[in-house]
């Protein structure tokens, strides 16, 4: 048996990892050269815990179900995982109403530790939070990770257990006979298959009409956001969310696993064609500023590292679209917007399931759910890192300072799968720090003109297209 994964992004990657637990040939596609570098590349890095979606909705079940199975595949994966809990904040009387509901609504879906605080309770915990905060929702199970590294590690491991990663290979039509899904038809040739799986993310509408399953137009929603530099960590320790509104979550304050600040997003609506426009705008950022400070009126500007912005998603409804659809044979895990990243592991572990189930698959006896970690300089001690120098000197030579990356660290994500600079960044970290690049971007790029036998030309930022030199000056 073949199944194919269309997408691999977060939700397409642990598809694929599940679904390799399983006596069948797994095949992940993505038109992108590497994971994740989708709708996972920018979000918020939130594991929410589930209060914000109205019960009885596939968004809430999938969500508390995701949340409880993230330190379990994040240890698995070696992939950064924190529980920092989480503050809805209440300034105005209707606010508190607001969270009294999000209340009921988080113990419906089987939240566990909901607690309503004191505006004193909540700025014993976080002291820099805005004084006039009469309420607060405190949710402990709220966690922070790192969506592209969860992504490519969950590729790795697919790959580990014998999937086929059909990477920098776009999905152009499905072949549909009898009421049943046969063949995919890619920009490569055609792969006989018995069972797709659509994680296509934004274009997840565009797959399934290839299908011929009807899909109303996903469209594009925008968030902005700043990022404040390390040094800036400890401003908030936890995630700070304002009291939402009917269109989104709100623009929030929270720190990031690599110990970062970050602010965002905005919520801005995009028509279904635009589906690229991940540019910032004045008026957005501006926006997320207000918002921000809202929360945290004192924030220091000083140190912001970058500004950005992600597409989510968007299904007309706003709830997500998982399982088998009127073609036998095409599964669906589309519009998954937010909690997208939260639900992702719960909605890989359902699909798998009943994709098993329907074609009959026996489980592997000797499937391997870790992928060991690529050691980060910054998190060993001198005598660990004198051995593995000892062991190979290229552990001697930094590459990026800012985050202490070497040159070991980069030829093992290129080893593991980058073919990219933003491949080996989202691997290793080198080109996230407070330069952003511009020190350790040209050794990165000889780097990988060496271990991949192509010109400096030829690799790119992030895939065809982004190449960042045309040649030598001079011979």
């Amino acid at each position: 048996m073949r199944v194919a994964v269309i997408g691999a992004g977060v939700v397409g990657a642990l598809i694929a990892r599940e679904l390799s637990r399983y006596e069948a040939e797994v095949l992940l596609f993505d038109r992108e050269p590497e994971p994740g570098f989708g709708v996972t590349k920018a979000n918020s890095a939130i594991v929410h815990a589930g209060f914000h979606d109205e019960p009885g909705t596939m968004r809430a079940r999938f969500c508390v179900a995701g949340n409880a199975l993230y330190p379990e595949i994040c240890a698995e994966l070696s992939v950064p995982f924190r529980r920092v809990g989480a503050l809805v904040l209440a300034f105005t009387p209707e606010e508190e109403r607001t969270l009294s509901v999000l209340l009921d609504q988080g113990e419906a879906n089987g939240v566990p530790g909901l607690m309503l605080l004191s505006g004193a309770e909540a700025l014993a915990r976080e002291p820099r939070v805005n004084p006039e905060v009469r309420r607060a929702l405190w949710a402990p199970t709220v966690g922070i990770t790192e969506p592209w590294a969860l992504a490519q590690a969950a590729a790795e491991n697919a790959a580990q257990n014998g999937a086929q990663l059909r990477l920098g290979e776009e999905v152009l039509g499905i072949v549909v006979r009898r009421g049943k899904v046969e063949a995919l038809r890619t920009e490569k040739g055609v792969h006989p298959v018995s069972a797709v799986v659509n994680a296509a993310g934004l274009y997840a509408d565009r797959v399934a009409m290839m299908a011929g399953v009807p899909f109303p137009p996903i469209r594009p929603r925008r968030g902005q956001y700043i990022l404040l530099d390390k040094t800036a960590e400890g401003l908030v320790s936890s995630v700070l969310f304002p009291t939402p509104n009917p269109l989104s979550k709100g623009i929030l304050v929270l720190p990031t696993v690599d110990g970062g600040i970050l602010l965002g997003p905005t919520a801005e609506d995009l028509p279904p064609e635009e589906k690229e426009a991940a540019e910032t705008t004045r008026e957005g950022l501006f926006q997320v500023l207000a918002g921000a400070r809202k929360l945290v009126p004192e924030l220091p500007l000083t140190e912001t590292l970058k500004t950005f912005a992600g597409l989510r998603p968007e299904p007309e409804g706003g709830d997500f679209v998982v399982g088998e659809s009127s073609v036998r044979g095409f599964y669906q895990a589309a519009g998954m917007r937010s909690p997208g990243l939260t639900a992702a592991p719960a909605v890989a572990r359902s699909l798998a399931e009943a994709i098993a189930t329907d074609l009959g698959l026996a489980r592997k006896s000797r499937f391997n759910p870790v992928r060991p970690p690529i050691p980060r300089v910054e998190e060993l001690t001198e005598e660990e890192w004198d051995r593995l120098i000892k062991e190979d000197p290229r552990w001697g030579r930094i590459v990026c300072f800012c985050n202490q990356v070497t040159e070991a660290q980069v030829v093992e994500a290129i080893r593991r799968g980058a073919r990219t600079l933003d491949g080996v960044k989202f691997r290793t970290r080198a080109g996230f720090g407070r330069c952003q690049g511009s020190f350790c971007t040209a050794r990165i790029l000889a780097i990988l003109s060496r271990e991949l036998g192509r010109g400096p030309e030829e690799i790119s930022l992030r895939g065809r297209g982004s190449e960042l030199v045309w040649g030598k000056v001079r011979p």
